[in-house]
């Protein structure tokens, strides 16, 4: 197991920002009320923030990043690492690292890259700008974290489209030699990579005319192949088989023990799952945050957009011991077990249309 201990990194801040628009799953037509009702409960959510045409996960990372750095007050000539992790990057290429490198106006000194992850996206992240930093001395460096799932989310196929919602994210880390370790405990296994997927698009199935067929799947589930496919059952019997093992080793592994932290944080999959982990781990309701309820599954954004708007005065006022739990598309999975010290975390900010107009001229 990628089991290993980064030293000397601090986070100084996080932040986030999701699409003004909302929608509920009580006004979700294509199914009758009472499978609406039991969908409702199974996944807990009620609500979600959508993107508009023409709004990216850029836009909503970039608005994040910009109000971030303004509270922190950081020269931006400082920071030299950009890392952008998503699953829905402006295009295919270029990088959005790089896009995003000149929207922020950082230095032409600026290692900027991409990560294409999902669910495990946040904690995957965190290991590699925690690696680069602590190899290479740079002192200042910008995690960007977020997706747009509902762009490929078929309204007919109620297995995904009552579930997802679209955020973006952005955290400060800095290098503070002497700061507590970040844990890390990082799993794969590709030979599931067809529970989450979405079949076209990419080389290995070029987009076509047949792409674009809606096919019925099953029982209320309609969807092209450039929809996400989602096999919930497949998905529901990793997380139940992986999750707990892997935290439970990562704690082993670093003489730690469960109780001595504050939050456990999980990606947040869905209620079902992620309530019968907590059960399965034993740990007290009030210590496991969700944002499901108004934001859905936010894909690789959803840990930390549950930090800002559900435990933001608690990270700002006081030392911290948080787990982090994260896992999904891939197969991929992980547990970071970290400590903060009282963080600069600004409150949610939503990303109006208008915002994204004069992103929407460049592009064509």
């Amino acid at each position: 197991m990628a089991l290993f201990s980064i030293p000397d990194i601090r986070i100084a801040g996080l932040s986030a920002c999701v699409p003004q628009k909302t929608l509920s799953n009580h006004d979700y037509k294509w199914i009758k009320l009472k499978e609406r009702e039991q969908v409702i409960k199974t996944i807990g959510v009620e609500n979600r923030h959508v993107a508009e045409p023409g709004q990216t996960t850029s836009d909503l990372c970039f608005q994040a990043a910009e109000q971030l750095l303004g509270e922190l007050n950081w020269d931006k000539n400082e920071i030299n690492l950009l890392i952008f992790v998503s699953q829905s990057r402006d295009y295919i290429i270029p990088s959005t690292s790089t896009i995003l490198q000149d929207r922020l106006k950082l230095p032409k000194s600026c290692l900027a890259i991409d990560i294409n992850l999902g669910c495990s996206g946040y904690v995957y992240g965190l290991s590699v700008i925690a690696s680069m930093m602590k190899a290479t001395g740079i002192q200042k460096g910008l995690l960007l974290v977020g997706d747009l799932s509902n762009v490929t989310s078929s309204y007919r196929d109620k297995s995904t489209y009552p579930l997802f919602g679209d955020a973006g994210t952005a955290t400060a880390l800095e290098l503070k030699p002497g700061f507590a370790p970040m844990q890390f405990n990082l799993q794969t296994d590709g030979s599931g990579y067809e529970a989450i997927i979405i079949y076209d698009g990419g080389v290995r199935n070029l987009a076509s005319k047949k792409s674009f067929a809606t096919k019925k799947i099953g029982e209320g589930i309609y969807r092209n192949r450039l929809q996400i496919a989602l096999n919930g059952i497949e998905v529901f019997n990793f997380s139940l088989r992986e999750v707990v093992p892997n935290i439970k080793t990562t704690l082993k592994h670093f003489g730690r023990e469960l109780g001595e932290f504050d939050h456990l944080l999980f990606h947040q999959a869905n209620r079902l799952i992620n309530e019968t982990l907590r059960k399965m781990l034993k740990v007290d309701p009030e210590k496991v945050p969700y944002s499901l309820r108004d934001f859905g599954n936010t894909s690789c954004a959803s840990i930390p957009l549950t930090m800002v708007t559900q435990i933001r005065e608690k990270l700002a006022d006081n030392p911290k011991k948080l787990l982090l739990s994260a896992f999904g598309i891939g197969l991929s999975w992980g547990t970071v077990l970290i400590e903060t010290d009282g963080i600069v975390v600004p409150p949610l900010t939503e990303l109006e249309t208008s915002a994204s107009e004069q992103t929407q001229a460049e592009s064509h």
